[in-house]
């Protein structure tokens, strides 16, 4: 699994013009499930982002986790894109939907997510804070 994990004061996600999930100040997860990904790994990457120290502390460091900030997690197979070879993305290491689907459930249960529509074409919207985005695996 591959999550890139952005800090936000809000994001929101529509789906065919229709707003579907909005949080305020948290996390914004993109998600990507490889294939043969397991539910150990979306629980392990779960509490990675649970207990991340992004945001900052009394003294304006980077020092403190979620805590009761929201999450907002979008499913993204083209974290997996490969483009080593040529200029077309190769998707091969994404998992199928029906793999991908409920581990992405369960990832999003873990952390109490607000989440877009998967397999869903999508409008995610964020206003970065600091901006601090990060590259998760599993």
């Amino acid at each position: 699994m591959r999550a890139l994990v952005q800090r936000v004061s809000q994001a929101a996600v529509e789906v065919e013009g229709e707003r579907v999930a909005q949080i305020g100040s948290g996390l914004l997860v993109l998600l990507g499930v490889r294939r043969g990904d397991t539910e150990a790994d979306a629980d392990r990457l779960a509490g990675k982002v649970l207990a991340l120290r992004v945001f900052d502390d009394a003294e304006g460091r980077m020092n403190e986790p979620l805590g009761e900030r929201e999450v907002l997690c979008v499913s993204q197979f083209t974290l997996y894109g490969d483009a080593r070879k040529g200029n077309r993305p190769s998707y091969v290491e994404a998992a199928p939907g029906a793999e991908a689907e409920p581990l992405y459930d369960r990832f999003c249960e873990q952390l109490a997510a607000a989440k877009g529509e998967f397999g869903a074409c999508m409008g995610v919207a964020l206003v970065n804070d600091g901006p601090v985005t990060l590259l998760l695996e599993s």
